[in-house]
């Protein structure tokens, strides 16, 4: 075997990866960073990198006041019953250290955030914030990654418009005068190579990684973690190019390699029922898991994900998920498998309702679900219309409920009288059953994403699009303490393990607290891995 040795290997190269491999180097430490595919960024590539991290100095510079103690007390307040028993430590970390993280990434990478106007979603909770928390990168030339520019993954969304772009203009509505209406700045973006969202984000950590000089390795799979005589991580064995090499890690090993979405012995164990779409890599199979398991690791949290509203679309061959709110449009509604409305529409942490599971079974309690529309589906919201080239069999049309009812297999009666129930509260403007709000919602204005209000289900044809988890990466892994090592069973370290990320098990799981606690908290354990690493040094 060929190898090699360095002070830190990072295995991945998401929004974790790379901040935790960007913080040891800049501390001193040398740094490997060895990515699976052929391409760098994983899901955060592929994501909008919304980014959720509280009491920062872009709030603190518009004049917003927050603090880390106000967001513990949101974070707390929206928590599961019993979370706080395991995970009170790291969310004191990771509100402690995501501010610190936002000012450490500005100082040593070309990245710069913007606020965006999004609330805290759960804004009735003790601790929430009308406005300061929610942010996400500024466009960036994907030229400022050197080498590896052509090498950043591609989206399933359109990275050439900014997060801030996408929530703030009608894009989901009306994308072609949206592009219209910006096409000086997107003309500018074409000829200088530079996109925005999670495009930008790996960009400008690549690009700061390397000037901190961090080595990056593509197409080089870790097989297992190599481990003294007392149990320490001491490195790892990779393949690449069908050779297997030896890495040697001195001061230790983060394990950053994402979810397990994509291996489907896992998939039934711990999300059983039916799925639609997968919106990450494929490479994504739990390798990190398994080699943290291996290693002795207490895996938890494994039946967590980020599950979102999404449509179908084509990527490199498959179809995967391409997160879209189609859902909330005036004239939407969900239905269980009996054909009955189950949930107000609009709620936040619909991923957590849908995947509700029975107690005494484990198996899912509403799957599979339905969103049952009409005729202005398709031409109002277009992204839909293709949705339904990119997978033909993904949404049933009828002429009437009856019929529908037969294509998606539940009870007509339930069906049509669920429809009608609906229709009759748009009519009366009040959701008597679930308190869907009827009209505009001042505090969510700001997100143009999402119409509000509710309208009569009645244009035929009516359409049934299905409903039941896309799983945008799973968050379920190594347990680990404040400083992100890793614990074994007993509760003690696995001295010269981390895991960070989506690998890790996440102290904030599919309960989001806001739309961006997946590459906030992400990074922020990245940076906590790194400065743990060089602490350790």
């Amino acid at each position: 075997m060929a190898e090699y040795t360095t002070d830190v290997l990072v295995l991945g190269s998401g929004s974790a990866g790379l901040t935790a491999a960007l913080t040891a180097a800049v501390r001193g430490l040398s740094v490997a960073v060895l990515e699976k595919t052929d391409r760098l960024g994983g899901t955060t590539a592929m994501s909008g990198a919304g980014t959720w991290i509280p009491a920062n100095h872009l709030a603190a510079a518009a004049g917003i006041e927050d603090s880390a103690e106000e967001a513990l007390t949101y974070i707390r307040a929206a928590a599961p019953e019993g979370w706080a028993a395991t995970e009170e430590p790291l969310w004191q970390a990771f509100v402690a250290a995501a501010p610190e993280m936002l000012r450490f990434v500005e100082a040593h990478t070309p990245l710069r955030f913007a606020l965006t106007p999004e609330p805290d979603p759960l804004r009735t909770l003790p601790g929430a914030k009308p406005r300061g928390r929610m942010m996400s990168p500024l466009p960036l030339s994907r030229w400022r990654a050197g080498r590896f520019a052509l090498r950043i993954r591609k989206s399933t969304i359109p990275e050439i418009f900014t997060y801030h772009e996408a929530v703030t203009t009608d894009l989901y509505h009306k994308p072609y005068r949206t592009a219209l209406e910006l096409w000086p700045r997107l003309l500018w973006r074409l000829l200088t190579n530079t996109r925005g969202k999670g495009t930008a984000l790996v960009t400008g950590l690549v690009r700061g990684c390397l000037d901190a000089g961090v080595t990056i390795g593509m197409g080089a799979r870790a097989l297992s973690l190599t481990q003294d005589a007392t149990g320490a991580v001491t490195g790892a064995i990779v393949e690449r190019n069908g050779r297997r090499e030896t890495w040697t890690a001195r001061a230790g090993v983060v394990i950053a390699t994402g979810g397990f979405e994509w291996d489907k012995a896992l998939m039934a164990r711990h999300f059983p029922g039916p799925l639609d779409y997968f919106g990450s890599p494929g490479a994504h199979e739990g390798d990190g898991q398994r080699m943290a398991e291996a290693a002795g690791a207490a895996l938890a949290r494994m039946d967590q994900a980020t599950i979102t509203p999404s449509i179908p679309v084509r990527y490199e061959g498959r179809v995967l998920a391409q997160p879209v709110p189609f859902h909330t449009e005036p004239y939407a509604m969900l239905v269980d498998r009996h054909g009955e409305r189950f949930m107000n529409e609009l709620t936040f942490n619909i991923g957590e309702a849908l995947d509700r599971r029975d107690p005494a079974t484990g198996e899912p309690v509403h799957l599979p679900a339905w969103v049952i529309t009409d005729a202005r589906m398709l031409d109002d919201v277009p992204p839909v219309r293709w949705a339904a080239k990119a997978d033909p069999g993904w949404m049933r049309q009828a002429g009437d409920i009856a019929g529908l009812a037969a294509q998606i297999g539940v009870p007509a009666a339930a069906l049509a009288a669920s429809v009608a129930r609906f229709n009759a509260f748009a009519e009366a403007g009040e959701d008597r059953d679930f308190g869907r709000p009827a009209r505009a919602d001042a505090a969510s204005a700001g997100d143009k994403r999402r119409r509000a209000g509710i309208k009569p289900i009645v244009q035929a044809p009516f359409l049934a699009m299905p409903f039941s988890r896309s799983i945008l990466g799973t968050k379920g892994g190594a347990r680990t303490n404040e400083h992100a090592e890793v614990l074994r069973p007993d509760g003690s370290v696995i001295p010269g393990l981390f895991a960070a990320g989506i690998a890790m098990a996440n102290p904030i799981g599919t309960r989001n607290v806001g739309t961006g606690t997946t590459i906030g908290p992400n990074m922020a354990w990245g940076y906590i891995a790194g400065q743990r690493l060089a602490q350790r040094n």
